[in-house]
């Protein structure tokens, strides 16, 4: 029987990113306690859905921004730690578009798209149920110390 390191070193990239984002959901108890689901992974991108709880309002009866936010961050952190190296924010920063009403379902969609040495660029689009785009958040990364799963090198 393989060991887990042996096991991520034969991985495919996009093995190794869903085995990443399967370790850091288990240790995750944010994202698990608001609900947030994991629709696909690959290497350098990340697509996460949650659905408006009546607990999510603000005053204003619409999606408090600070959930909007931790959905995009959540999909940036899972979207960055594809390639099984710890990663952690630098830095973000979030457009609010739209107001998100009770009982919708938004979806983050968060892309790579640039990774120089130990910094990564993402954007994360949030959707709501008609496709449209209710906020913009942009995320910085750098890479630390260690691995999720551990590669055995």
């Amino acid at each position: 029987m393989f060991t887990q390191a042996t096991q991520a070193n034969q991985m495919t990239p996009d093995e190794l990113a869903r085995a990443t984002a399967a370790a850091m959901y288990e240790n995750d108890a944010c994202t698990r306690a608001l609900g947030l689901e994991i629709l696909e992974i690959r290497r350098g991108y990340a697509r996460l859905r949650m659905a408006v709880r009546d607990d999510f309002l603000n005053g204003h009866q619409t999606c408090h921004g600070g959930l909007i936010f931790t959905l995009a961050d959540s999909a940036f952190a899972f979207a960055c730690n594809t390639y099984n190296i710890n990663t952690v924010a630098a830095g973000c920063s979030i457009e609010f578009l739209k107001p998100v009403a009770r009982g919708e379902m938004l979806t983050a969609e968060a892309i790579e798209q640039t990774l120089s040495g130990r910094t990564g660029i993402y954007d994360i689009r949030v959707t709501n149920r008609a496709g449209e785009t209710v906020a913009m958040f942009r995320g910085k990364s750098a890479q630390i110390k260690g691995n999720l799963i551990p590669s055995g090198e």
